[in-house]
């Protein structure tokens, strides 16, 4: 059987027809410098136990502190949180300059970011997959919090806030 793949332009029209959250992953690298990358592939994959998956481009500088730290964080972004998203998607080692955040207990001290988040969960890496070119980080959810905040979306290059969703009470 042969097989024939689309076209990378084609595979982006595809991922590129529906919106998607946006979220910023963040995590230290050995020497303890912040370190992070604005991602839409991400995913929870079971409640018990809690485990999450985040997609991390191979070329991506942040990779290699995650597999050396074995904690990050992903931060859900919400209403007003674009610029974070702009500034986590440069390649710049001066990302976390002037943002307000704090080591996590539990991840590592994985920065967690304390403004423009609806959610943020704090994890430690379960087990890293190769995958194209991409790596899939499997994350056990160790601390989780939820704010009332519209949730921040992406399509076609394009920002928007969903309005409306409420934040369960727990």
């Amino acid at each position: 059987m042969i097989r024939v793949a689309i076209s990378s332009a084609v595979f982006r029209d595809l991922f590129g027809s529906f919106p998607t959250p946006v979220a910023v992953v963040t995590t230290t690298a050995a020497d303890g410098t912040p370190r992070g990358f604005t991602c839409n592939a991400f995913s929870a994959i079971s409640a018990d136990p809690p485990l999450l998956l985040v997609c991390v481009d191979r070329r991506s500088r942040t990779l290699h502190a995650l597999r050396s730290s074995k904690g990050f964080a992903v931060h859900v972004l919400g209403d007003g949180g674009q610029a974070i998203s702009e500034l986590f998607a440069e390649r710049s080692d001066h990302k976390f300059a002037g943002l307000a955040w704090r080591p996590s207990a539990v991840a590592g001290g994985a920065p967690v970011l304390l403004e423009g988040t609806r959610a943020h969960a704090e994890c430690t890496v379960e087990r890293i997959v190769e995958a194209g070119d991409h790596s899939v980080v499997i994350g056990l959810v160790e601390n989780a919090e939820v704010l009332a905040r519209d949730p921040l979306l992406y399509q076609r290059r394009s920002y928007a806030v969903w309005p409306g969703v409420p934040t369960p009470v727990r």
